[in-house]
Parts: C-alpha cells; sequence; structure tokens
C-alpha cells in the first residue's frame, strides 16, 4: 500500500507566503511597471526601489509562482498578469488585492479567535467603528473599497450583462452599487435599458463619476438612501452583488422581501455571490469567503443557491433558477 503524501498539506499551509508574494507585488505596482516594458532586474530593481538583497528572489519569486516569465535575464508580465494587474487597463482587477493586502491580511491572523468566539476582528473588536461605518467616514478607504468591488465583480458583471434575457426589461436598479461596475456594465451591454445605482450618499459622486468615465451617464442615475430606512426604487429588475452575505438572516430576509415589493409582476430579482454549492464541498472559495465575514461583520455568512431560492420564495417568488456566472461565481433569479 502507497503511503499517503504531505504535498497538499505542506502547499496549503505554507500558502500565506505565497499570497503575500502577491499582494506586495501588486501593492508596489511590479505588474504596471513591468506592463510598461520589460526589464532586466537592476532596471526593475531600481524602478520598484527593492534593495538588492531581496530583489531577485522576490522576482523570481513571482516567476516560479507563474505571476512572471523571465527571458534571458529579462522579466515580463504573463498575459494575466498583464490584463488584469496593469493598474491603467479597465480590466484592472487588483484593487481587492489591495484592500486585501491593506485590511484583511492582518485580520486574518485572527481567525482562531473568530472560530472560538463566532466575533468579527476587524476596527470593531476594539471598540472602533465597524466595517461599512469605517469604510464610509475616510474617503480614502471608501474609494479603495468601491474599486475593490469592481475587481472582484467585473468578470461576474458581465457575464450577467450577457446570461440575463435582458431583452424583456427595460430598467433596473442596483442596490449596494458600489462604483457602479455592475449597472455599467449591463447598460454598456444593452442600448435600451435604463437603470439606478442605489448606495448611500458618499458613493454618489464615485458612481456618477464611473458611470461618466464609462459613457453612459445619460442612461444611468443615482438614488441615495440606506435599504434599512427606505423602500427600494421600482424597476423591472432588481439586483445585489455581494450584499446579501454581508449580513445575518434576518437583515437577508428583509433585504430578500424589499426587493420583491419593488418588482412589478412578473419583474425579477438578481443575486450574484460566490454561492456555497449545496454539497458545501466544493466551491471553496464561496466557503472561505464566508470565513471572511465571520472577521469583518456582526452576522454575516455566505450560502448557497437552494438556501437563497427558499428565501426568495418565502418572500413571493414564482420562480428561482441558479445560473453559474464565472468561476466561483452564480447568480440566483427570482421572478415575482
Amino acid at each position: 500500500m502507497n503511503q499517503p503524501r504531505p504535498d497538499h498539506i505542506i502547499q496549503v499551509a505554507f500558502g500565506f507566503w505565497a499570497s503575500k508574494t502577491l499582494l506586495s507585488a501588486v501593492e508596489i505596482e511590479v505588474f504596471t511597471e513591468l506592463a510598461k516594458h520589460p526589464s532586466d532586474l537592476e532596471t526593475l530593481q531600481g524602478r520598484l526601489g527593492l534593495h538588492p538583497r531581496a530583489a531577485r528572489d522576490f522576482l523570481d519569486a513571482l516567476v516560479a509562482l507563474k505571476f512572471l516569465v523571465r527571458t534571458n535575464g529579462v522579466y515580463s508580465n504573463t498575459p494575466e498578469t498583464e490584463f488584469y494587474l496593469d493598474k491603467r487597463k479597465p480590466s484592472y482587477v487588483g484593487g481587492f488585492i489591495e484592500m486585501s493586502n491593506h485590511r484583511l491580511y492582518p485580520f486574518w491572523g485572527h481567525l482562531t479567535s473568530a472560530l472560538r468566539t463566532g466575533k468579527l476582528q476587524n476596527e470593531a473588536k476594539d471598540g472602533g467603528l465597524g466595517l461599512f461605518e469605517a469604510l464610509y467616514a475616510d474617503p480614502a478607504a471608501l474609494k479603495e473599497f468601491l474599486k475593490a468591488m469592481t475587481g472582484l465583480s467585473r468578470d461576474p458583471n458581465l457575464a450577467i450583462a450577457r446570461l440575463f434575457p435582458w431583452h424583456n426589461y427595460r430598467t433596473f436598479v442596483d442596490v449596494g452599487t458600489a462604483q457602479g461596475d455592475l449597472a455599467v456594465q449591463c447598460t454598456l451591454a444593452h442600448q435600451h435599458l435604463r437603470g439606478t445605482g442605489f448606495d448611500l450618499p458618499e458613493v454618489g459622486p464615485i458612481f456618477e463619476d464611473y458611470a461618466a468615465d464609462c459613457g453612459v451617464a445619460d442612461r444611468l442615475t443615482f438614488a441615495a438612501g440606506s435599504f434599512f430606512d427606505v423602500p427600494l426604487p421600482k424597476a423591472d429588475v432588481v439586483m445585489m452583488g455581494h450584499i446579501l452575505h454581508d449580513w445575518n438572516l434576518d437583515i437577508k430576509c428583509m433585504l430578500v422581501r424589499k426587493a420583491y415589493e419593488a418588482l412589478p409582476a412578473g419583474g425579477a430579482f438578481i443575486v450574484c455571490e460566490t454561492l456555497i454549492d449545496d454539497d458545501r464541498s466544493e466551491n471553496a472559495l464561496g466557503l472561505l469567503m464566508s470565513l471572511n465575514m465571520l472577521i469583518e461583520t456582526d452576522g454575516g455568512f455566505d450560502y448557497t443557491g437552494a438556501d437563497c431560492s427558499k428565501w426568495m420564495r418565502d418572500a413571493g417568488f414564482s420562480q428561482t433558477r441558479v445560473d453559474h456566472l464565472h468561476g466561483p461565481h452564480s447568480m440566483v433569479v427570482g421572478i415575482k
């Protein structure tokens, strides 16, 4: 009988080494610099401000991790890092990586405490503001967070714009719109659509600037408000991307009911998340995201498509379905 090997155990146990190497590479803009032109060690060391002791091992580690290519001593991006990690490109997804580096990496060091106490481990742990209060009180942190949400959501946003039968609908509201990328992608893909981004007032200027930069400001408007305090704006389609997982079950169900109330007969409710598979054994990112909600929120958790479908049916939706979007992301659609 063959003896089992520890390779997978060791790889995951030291996974934070590789993770922090990538986080730091994004922080010091390795991929943005190399997108300008490939460079040798000495040139890149100077451009990035790396110490001679660290530079070669750091860059070669990125080669070994398949984030860089080295040819005859010259470093360059891979096709993936060239496309997704150059800050100058609209396809940049590094916003969420930047936020992970600044916020999540330190907080995850307290996961064991969270597992034993069920308590969050961010700023609020020591009496500070909660996640959203802290973000919305700091304009720079808020902008970073909203960009991060765009980075996390870009590919599923494009998939929603492509896969949902938008020809059957004319208006939508994107609840918790953040920078507004979901609204923007749907509007760019379908010229007949008119949409509303709904979020707290502080988000308004950021949403409006992004819509203008993307050339759809004439078909998107911003509505300010808290979904705790006011009804959702009326529309043919209500969307919530990475919203429900922030909250406990009672609030989740309240938001689903508010979506139902905002829709006409035949209207649609779209929920997009890194849904946990119904067997809870395959989508590791969805399960790890739920642990992240443990660390960052009082009661948030991720959930399966079956869970969300039940909440929708309990609220009155007559039909529900789960559609895979991209990678670990899926959407649940409810029809009123």
